[in-house]
C-alpha cells in the first residue's frame, strides 16, 4: 500500500512516499481503507518534534511511529473474528491516538478505539474535518470548562480548525460568543454563530472592557497572565498548547477558588461516545464542517507547509 513515511524530525520534506506492506486485522481489530485524513498544527508539531515533550514521549532522535496522522475516515474492508460492532462495508470515523498511521491507504484499529459510524448524509472529508477540531473543542468547552447557558465565551483563533468548531459548540450550549480573528474571516466566524467579533489586527482582546467566563485560546498565542484581566472572578482560561508554564499555572490555580488556567491532552480523552455525538450534530445540521483546502496523499508535505502559514480557515484535508 501507499504511505507517507517520516524519516526524521524536521521540515515537511522529511515526509516521503513509500510502498509498505498492507496490514491485516487482528482478532479484535478492523481494517479500514482510508478515504480522508487531516493535517493540523499538532501534526506539524509531531513532524518537527517541537515542543521537546514530543521527542521525550515519541522518540528522541527520530519518530517512534513513522506514519503520522491521527484522525481518519474510511470504509471497513475486513474485521477480525472477535469483532462484534463493525462489519465490512461500514463507513467509519476513527482516531489513532497512540500510534498514528492515518497517512496510509490502510489502517488497522482496535474495535475499542474511538470509532463511530458515519451517517449516510456526511462525506468522509466532512467527518474527519469535524473530528479534527470538533473533538478538541468539545473536550475543552464541555468537559473542562463545564460550559453553561448564558455564559460569556471568548475564542481566540476562531477561524481555525479548533476555533471554528468551538464557536459552533459554544452556541449549541447556549453561550454568548466573542470570536477573535482577522477582518477577512469575520463573515466565516459570524456564520458559525459568533455574536461579536474582535479583529486582532486592530484590537488586543486582553485589553477589552468586558469580562468573560471562559477564554479559550484555541491557537495557543496568548498566556494565562495576559488573559487574566478579562476573566470573571471565577473565569477559566483554556489553551491547546502544552507548555511547561501552563502546566505549572494549572497546578497553582487549582489550589484556589479564583481564576483558573486549564490544559488537557484532548486527544487522549476521546472515545466512541464523543465521535458519535459529533456525527449526530452534523447529521442534524447543528454542526457544519469547514474545509479550507484538500490535498492528495502524495502532496502531504505541501499540506504541512500551508498549515504552517497559520492562514488556514477550518480544516486542511488529505483526500485519498
Amino acid at each position: 500500500m501507499r504511505a507517507m513515511v517520516q524519516i526524521s524530525y524536521g521540515p515537511p520534506e522529511v515526509i516521503v512516499p513509500q510502498e509498505i506492506a498492507k496490514p491485516a486485522p487482528g482478532n479484535k481489530e478492523i481494517l479500514i481503507r482510508i478515504q480522508a485524513a487531516k493535517v493540523g498544527p499538532s501534526d506539524c508539531a509531531f513532524r518537527k518534534g517541537d515542543p521537546l515533550m514530543i521527542k521525550l514521549i515519541y522518540g528522541l532522535s527520530r519518530p517512534k511511529f513513522a506514519i503520522g496522522g491521527s484522525e481518519l475516515a474510511g470504509e471497513v474492508e475486513a474485521v477480525g473474528k472477535e469483532v462484534k460492532h463493525f462489519k465490512a462495508g461500514d463507513r467509519v470515523l476513527g482516531m489513532s491516538i497512540k500510534n498514528f498511521g492515518a497517512y496510509a491507504e490502510y489502517k488497522c484499529l482496535s474495535e475499542e478505539s474511538p470509532l463511530a459510524v458515519i451517517p449516510d448524509n456526511i462525506a468522509f472529508e466532512e467527518a474527519v474535518g469535524v473530528c479534527d477540531g470538533g473533538a478538541t473543542a468539545l473536550t475543552f468547552l464541555r468537559d473542562m470548562a463545564k460550559l453553561r447557558k448564558g455564559q460569556k465565551v471568548l475564542i481566540n483563533g476562531a477561524s481555525g480548525a479548533v476555533g471554528i468548531y468551538a464557536v459552533q459548540l459554544a452556541k449549541y450550549y447556549g453561550a454568548e460568543v466573542t470570536g477573535v480573528c482577522s477582518a477577512g474571516n469575520e463573515g466565516l466566524v459570524r456564520k458559525a454563530g459568533a455574536d461579536f467579533i474582535i479583529d486582532y489586527t486592530q484590537e488586543d482582546f486582553t485589553k477589552a472592557d468586558k469580562a468573560f467566563d471562559v477564554v479559550f485560546d484555541a491557537v495557543g498565542k496568548r498566556s494565562f497572565s495576559a488573559c487574566k484581566r478579562v476573566l470573571t472572578n471565577k473565569g477559566i482560561y483554556l489553551t491547546t498548547v502544552p507548555k511547561l508554564s501552563i502546566i505549572l499555572q494549572m497546578m497553582w490555580t487549582s489550589l484556589f477558588k479564583g481564576k483558573r488556567a486549564v490544559f488537557a491532552t484532548a486527544g487522549l480523552m476521546q472515545n466512541k461516545a464523543n465521535l458519535a455525538f459529533l456525527m449526530e450534530l452534523v447529521r442534524n445540521g447543528t454542526l457544519n464542517a469547514v474545509i479550507d483546502r484538500r490535498y492528495p496523499l502524495e502532496l502531504l508535505p505541501d499540506a504541512h507547509k500551508y498549515v504552517e502559514t497559520e492562514r488556514k480557515k477550518g480544516n486542511v484535508i488529505i483526500k485519498f
